[in-house]
């Protein structure tokens, strides 16, 4: 990181960004270019999860090259000033790498949902029918890496 005082190093403040953010974008490869999407998620264990359709873009380059980078930021907000160059922002953010894993079992699937569920605070027994889960796919995405910066 070439600005090192804005760089988080306390893993609190991280685990707060992954637990308080509502939005993940991951980035794939698409052909040799970049392809990102943003996700609702769920965030638990060193590991983020997504639900999504068995089939489409994101499914295929995942069958094909399952890492990705990925992005989440909190609380960001520009700062104006008079002089367009005084301009700024606060943020708290971080960006990581891993490997996306399809959970395709039954158990696993619910497990993954649960965890999506409690992360924008639906606590208690969640219920979904055996259709409601056969449907779905759940991602997990594994981290490797991680990085973050506030400002």
């Amino acid at each position: 990181m070439r600005r090192k005082q804005f760089e988080i190093t306390d893993p609190v403040i991280i685990e707060e960004i992954l637990s308080g953010s509502e939005v993940c974008r991951i980035a794939m490869i698409d052909n040799g270019r970049p392809y990102i999407v943003p996700l609702n998620y769920g965030y638990s264990n060193n590991a983020i999860y997504f639900h999504s359709s068995p089939l489409g873009k994101k499914i295929e380059l995942l069958k094909h090259d399952n890492r990705v980078c990925f992005e989440i930021e909190l609380s960001s907000q520009i700062i104006k000033k008079e002089k367009p160059c005084d301009w700024g922002a606060e943020y708290r953010s971080v960006i990581g790498y891993g490997t996306i894993e399809f959970i395709t079992d039954f158990n696993g699937k619910k497990e993954g949902l649960d965890i999506i569920m409690s992360h924008y605070g639906k606590t208690g027994n969640n219920e979904y029918s055996e259709k409601e889960v056969e449907n779905v796919l759940i991602l997990k995405l594994s981290i490797e890496e991680i990085t973050g910066k506030q400002r």
